[in-house]
């Protein structure tokens, strides 16, 4: 149960805000979107900004997905690998062993290589750095920098780190994934 209120979609003072979430979720007023909220304008600036992350880069989605799950295992955020996992990474391409393998490290387990490429592990590689030491090595820079130009290196950096935000923040409120609905996973 999240720490703070989930705010309904009934609100009238807030009925354009929720109109435009909605609009650019899918249709559907989200748990994340309902705490955050009770602080509209973050919840507006929020949209917009994850929006640009994930949607307005040069990256393939498949590696946006892969960063984004890379970053919740690494941080325990199972809201994220819940609505990322079955949802947006194997919409992408990503396949169900590389999805449950990541999921698995947030419970300890090792990730097997074998199922990455190159420009995978490479992206792999950098969100571990930027999530545990902030700065990667030279060494880890140089491998991804073999794989992105100098805007994708920029993209997934801000990626990466914007996930790290967001994993963050619904652990710390401790918000709860939607039970799933019968057209959705």
């Amino acid at each position: 149960m999240a720490r703070v209120p989930l705010i309904g979609e009934d609100e009238p003072q807030l009925a354009g805000l929720i109109a435009h979430l909605k609009a650019q979720r899918g249709g559907r007023l989200i748990n994340l979107y309902r705490v955050l909220l009770n602080a509209p304008p973050l919840a507006q600036a929020w949209l917009a900004f994850n929006s640009a992350v994930r949607y307005s880069t040069t990256l393939p989605q498949a590696i946006v997905e892969l960063a984004i799950l890379r970053v919740s295992a690494l941080n325990g955020a199972h809201y994220q690998l819940r609505v990322h996992g079955p949802k947006h990474a194997l919409a992408a391409g990503l396949s169900v062993e590389q999805v449950d393998a990541i999921a698995g490290t947030a419970a300890g387990a090792p990730l097997p290589a074998a199922l990455f490429d190159a420009r995978q592990r490479a992206v792999l590689a950098c969100a571990d750095a930027i999530t545990r030491e902030i700065e990667p090595a030279a060494a880890v820079w140089a491998g991804f920098a073999e794989h992105f130009d100098a805007r994708q290196q920029v993209e997934l950096t801000v990626l990466i780190s914007a996930y790290n935000m967001h994993t963050r923040v619904a652990r710390a409120l401790q918000i709860d994934t939607e039970p799933p609905s019968p057209d959705r996973p």
